[in-house]
């Protein structure tokens, strides 16, 4: 027996041991990453709380779009229209309405219930245009979705009784397995008062973790695979049988449904819907998210929404210590100007020089085999191969002089 075993792992070669150090080392990774996320609420103020949830929103929101355009290479600008669907639906489905000389409409659902509801809705708004969004691709695509957030913002100034209109509405605070998420009643953790921002903290992390397993499966299942074939050979595909109108459709979809979870997240963060915030800007800063990031990957989608999101955040935080930026209103380059030139930036640098986004910096750093492949998580070229012809079957060649 002990033989055999020697042969085994002779067999397996030296990488072996070195592969069981790398998976252990990345599992106390996670394990250390997942125990400080855990107490964050508890060291933190309500600013760093409210800075994670929109970047754990920005993230859900993150991971949809790439599904779209990093996976299956379909450009979309309308994706803000999606995320004010989810939220601006939540409130409509939770809230019951009110009467009076500005009349606004609710159903005044359970608030799980209203969730599920939103994030169905931002996809049946997907499904309407899905069929534009099959048979078009690159620029025209992203031209055609364009005109959705013209669409959006028209309807969300002038459709008073859904959306409450210039000063929008209210957002009713999520009640789960009696929990509410909000800073009423009280509640006390290890002497450390949890409000909504801390309550809401541990229910985005749950949130972005489903949402990047369900995406990271999609990927490495076969629907990921034509995904890539798609975009990477769209002739290709049809030709071996891959439904490219149906799957382009399906995705679009699955990515609006990402996009109306994320609104619903930021909803609660910000417990008041206003329509200005789901501009052309909001879809801009989500393709920087996904390019910054790392086109096609889900962790490469999270990095980028950490980045994009979090950046504004700091730079208000600490424009009166920092260089070249001034305070809001003061007239010279504000935190949020300065994030978008340090946006632009950074897209830049990533074009010439890090084409797998921050996500393929980390892989170098860490010398992840397998090249830039390995580190967009990109499937073979041509997932769909016919197989090989038997050797009945196979031409012979022609010995005919």
């Amino acid at each position: 027996m002990s033989d055999v075993t020697a042969a085994g792992r002779a067999a397996r070669g030296p990488g072996s041991g070195a592969g069981t150090a790398r998976r252990t080392a990345r599992w106390a990774a996670w394990a250390a990453a997942a125990l400080v996320a855990i107490a964050v609420p508890f060291y933190l103020d309500g600013f760093w709380l409210q800075t994670g949830l929109f970047a754990m929103s920005a993230a859900v929101g993150a991971i949809g779009i790439n599904l779209l355009t990093g996976s299956t290479g379909q450009l979309s600008m309308g994706h803000a229209f999606f995320l004010a669907v989810g939220a601006y639906a939540y409130v409509y489905f939770a809230d019951p309405g009110q009467d009076g000389a500005h009349a606004i409409g609710g159903l005044g659902l359970p608030t799980p219930l209203a969730v599920v509801l939103a994030v169905l809705t931002a996809g049946v708004a997907g499904g309407l245009f899905s069929p534009i969004a099959g048979r078009l691709k690159g620029a025209y695509l992203g031209i055609a979705t364009l005109a959705l957030i013209f669409l959006g913002q028209h309807l969300l100034f002038n459709a008073e009784p859904v959306t409450g209109g210039y000063n929008g509405r209210a957002v009713p605070p999520l009640e789960l397995f009696g929990l509410t998420f909000a800073d009423t009643p009280e509640l006390v953790l290890l002497n450390v008062p949890f409000g909504a921002l801390e309550r809401l903290w541990f229910l985005g992390l749950l949130l972005v973790l489903g949402a990047a397993a369900f995406a990271r499966g999609v990927l490495r299942g076969r629907p990921g695979r034509a995904m890539n074939t798609i975009r990477d050979h769209e002739i290709a595909a049809g030709v071996m049988g891959v439904p490219v109108a149906r799957y382009r459709a399906g995705v679009f979809v699955l990515s609006s449904m990402y996009a109306g979870l994320a609104g619903v997240m930021l909803a609660l963060v910000f417990q008041r819907t206003v329509p200005e915030y789901f501009g052309m800007l909001l879809s801009l800063d989500y393709l920087a998210m996904i390019v910054i990031g790392g086109l096609g990957s889900v962790g490469g989608a999270i990095l980028g929404a950490v980045f994009v999101s979090v950046l504004p955040q700091l730079l208000t935080r600490y424009s009166g210590t920092l260089p070249l930026i001034a305070e809001p209103g003061s007239g010279g380059v504000s935190p949020a100007e300065a994030a978008r030139i340090l946006y632009g930036a950074a897209v830049v640098a990533v074009v010439l020089f890090l084409p797998g986004g921050l996500l393929g910096l980390l892989g170098r750093l860490r010398g992840a085999p397998g090249g830039r492949r390995a580190v967009l998580g990109r499937g073979p070229a041509l997932p769909f191969s016919p197989p090989p012809a038997s050797p009945s079957t196979s031409p012979t060649p022609d010995t005919r002089s």
